[in-house]
């Protein structure tokens, strides 16, 4: 056969035999193809608006596994990683024949002691979605082929980031996200030399180089990395020397651990989400649940708190504190008590007085009587137990008088009142098998503070309310169809609630609000707007319990000024008054709004008849608790009256205190825990008891 005969048939033999192999190769890799899918079990995540992790959750293993694209890591970080662990990464097929001929020839003149083990990459990630106990050299040949088969499924970068999601960096922290939230508290997209080197440094052996268990190894390590780069002149040496005298890291730090209460229902909500985007704005969050943190040392025993800032506007809740720590047993701050139904007290007497500006029947400089009165049966008494006369309607509001407030709801009716605020989305709960009745406007119905976060909403939106979300439900910003106040009348309820004094000790900002305290004293509210934010503040407890002194402008309305200012928010001025809207003084209004006058179901009690005494507080049942939170003496009991006339003389017990007294504010001090019954008598021998449970806790 002449030579170019032979030479042909070899080279069609070796064609032949070249694609019988790629043949053979290409059919093993479809029937063995690497178990990339399992790789897709990662740690789920809750983020804020702005793509900030709020919280993570281990995987079902407990390993902390976060992805991270790799536009979320410093660049100068993969550039030391490549260079250090496989610098032909870009170009090789998987397996780097230059290293791994390097690695043989150290092998044989170290007399079988590894130097470098020529894996690339693209091999250790085969290593980690397949790991195998044992080091052969089946084991490698194993991962050679595997990183083959990798390489023709992904690209370069998505290889790199299955790598920096999947690499140990000592206990369950695997993945560089993982390792640089937990070691050094921030995000990988911007590390110093010092961390990126140790970040390099830790998985090729990550449980003996933990720099919380292990420094001096850790230190070593990173330092080796450093040295790697000095040599191979990618850093200057002057900045290795300063990096390799920085501290490393002698603790690990938690996890991002905001929000926690919704972020668990994000997670119950949306099982089959990774990663769930909320409204919340991550930094608001976390001034608010640290102002939440520093609140719970000035708060008395087991009690806890709740806020929500949302944005009008656009119904976005910006921050939820559901307690003053989701780990609180003490204050069960595991309960969400933004969700929690309580009574609202007298934060629902807006709209009461929006619905009579609507009405007509009032304006703000309307005379109204702030006297006793009977409505038929129901006898409504002031916060302070006292009565100021003949009042302005802006007085009234302003200073939550109770009185007033139910002359009004008695004239635009409770069933009115709660229709308008189903067209706010807001369903109140009432007593089981009861009627709305004058008694909704002083608290007798049950909401939850996101709720009636969700009701004031409508005052930043002339008078119609947005539903509130935080993307844990997955609604759509809405805007309901109907008011649930007319603008004008809206607008007249905000310039009024503008111009509530701020308590004692706050910030002057300029917000409107208004507070409200819940019968027997087991919730105390406040609730405030600008011309775009809602803040929505409770202090209770959360078994509703009663809480001696509670009140809503004491408790809850210096909190709610100090939340407002913590937040960072811009505060947003109040909208011009809607067009043709007057404001007149008293002189100037018509006959008919010169002075409120009630129905004839109204009875007036007259000065000189008074009714028998009747105790308020403490509730017929209720129980108290008094205990110190050590163990010292009990605290006293406050007992309120209203009604009978002085002097008052308390019998406890069956035992009459030595002392009478006018006031009706009375204070006892029990000896010791346990049921008591109280008892009040006053000037004409009318009596009134109770029966409370005295808690020592």
């Amino acid at each position: 056969m002449r030579p170019w005969r032979r030479a042909a048939t070899v080279l069609v033999a070796l064609m032949l035999l070249t694609g019988f192999t790629a043949l053979m190769l290409d059919r093993l890799d479809r029937a063995f193809p690497p178990p990339l899918d399992q790789a897709a079990d990662v740690s789920r995540g809750v983020l804020d608006r702005n793509g900030k992790l709020l919280r993570a959750y281990t995987t079902e293993g407990g390993v902390w596994r976060l992805p991270v694209p790799l536009d979320a890591v410093d660049p100068d970080y993969i550039d030391m990683l490549i260079a250090y662990e496989d610098r032909r990464f870009r170009s090789h097929p998987g397996i780097d024949p230059v290293a791994l001929v390097r690695a043989a020839v150290q092998l044989v003149l170290n007399g079988g002691r590894i130097v470098s083990g020529g894996s690339t990459i693209t091999m250790q990630l085969a290593r980690l979605i397949e790991p195998r106990g044992e080091r052969s050299v089946i084991a490698k040949l194993r991962q050679m082929a595997r990183a083959l088969q990798i390489e023709r499924r992904m690209s370069k970068d998505e290889i790199l980031s299955l790598y920096l999601t999947l690499a140990p960096y000592g206990g369950n922290l695997e993945g560089v996200r993982a390792a640089s939230l937990a070691w050094f508290g921030r995000e990988p997209k911007k590390l110093t030399l010092s961390q990126s080197a140790l970040l390099v440094a830790l998985p090729q052996s990550p449980e003996s180089r933990r720099p919380d268990r292990h420094q001096a190894q850790a230190r070593l390590a990173r330092n080796r990395v450093l040295s790697r780069m000095s040599a191979a002149g990618l850093i200057p040496e002057s900045e290795i020397m300063r990096a390799s005298g920085t501290k490393i890291p002698d603790r690990r730090m938690t996890m991002p651990d905001l929000a926690a209460h919704t972020a668990d229902l994000a997670i119950r909500t949306r099982p089959d989400a990774n990663v769930i985007a909320l409204t919340l704005d991550g930094a608001v969050q976390e001034r608010l649940e640290l102002l939440a943190t520093e609140t719970a040392g000035r708060l008395g025993p087991r009690q806890s708190l709740a806020m929500v800032l949302a944005d009008a506007a656009t119904g976005e809740i910006l921050a939820s504190v559901g307690s003053t720590g989701h780990l609180d047993t003490g204050r069960t701050g595991a309960i969400d008590m933004t969700r929690a139904i309580r009574s609202p007290g007298s934060t629902l007497k807006p709209f009461i007085y929006g619905l009579a500006f609507e009405d007509a029947l009032i304006a703000p400089e309307t005379m109204i009587d702030d006297t006793p009165a009977d409505f038929s049966g129901y006898r409504p008494r002031n916060f302070d137990r006292g009565y100021m006369g003949e009042v302005s309607i802006r007085e009234a509001l302003q200073f939550s008088l109770n009185v007033p407030a139910v002359r009004l709801l008695e004239a635009v009716g409770p069933q009115r009142l709660l229709s308008r605020f189903r067209r706010g989305g807001i369903q109140l709960e009432l007593p089981p098998g009861g009627t709305p009745g004058l008694a909704i406007g002083l608290g007798g119905a049950g909401i939850s503070l996101r709720d009636l976060v969700q009701l004031y909403s409508a005052f930043a939106n002339n008078g119609t309310a947005r539903m509130l979300r935080d993307g844990t439900e997955g609604t759509p910003q809405n805007l309901f169809d109907q008011p649930v106040i007319a603008a004008d009348a809206a607008w007249r309820v905000a310039e009024i609630l503008s111009g509530v004094t701020a308590p004692q000790g706050a910030p002057r900002i300029a917000i409107a609000y208004k507070t409200g305290t819940s019968y027997g004293y087991r919730d105390a509210w406040a609730v405030g707007f600008d011309g775009r934010h809602v803040l929505g503040v409770w202090v209770g407890r959360a078994d509703a319990a009663p809480v001696p002194g509670l009140s809503g402008i004491e408790t809850a309305a210096p909190l709610l000024f100090e939340a407002f200012v913590r937040s960072g928010l811009d505060r947003v001025d109040f909208p011009e008054a809607p067009r043709g809207l007057v404001a007149r003084g008293r002189d100037s209004l018509p006959y008919a709004l010169k002075k409120f006058r009630s129905t004839d179901k109204v009875a007036n009690v007259s000065a000189g008849g008074t009714l028998p005494p009747q105790i308020v507080y403490p509730p017929q049942g209720a129980r108290v608790a008094l205990g110190s939170g050590g163990a010292g003496p009990l605290m006293p009991l406050v007992i309120k009256l209203q009604g009978g006339s002085g002097p008052y003389r308390l019998i406890a017990n069956g035992e009459a205190l030595p002392k009478s007294t006018r006031r009706r504010v009375l204070n006892w001090t029990p000896d010791s825990p346990g049921a008591s019954t109280l008892t009040v008598m006053d000037a004409k021998g009318r009596a009134a008891s109770v029966s409370v449970f005295i808690d020592a806790r």
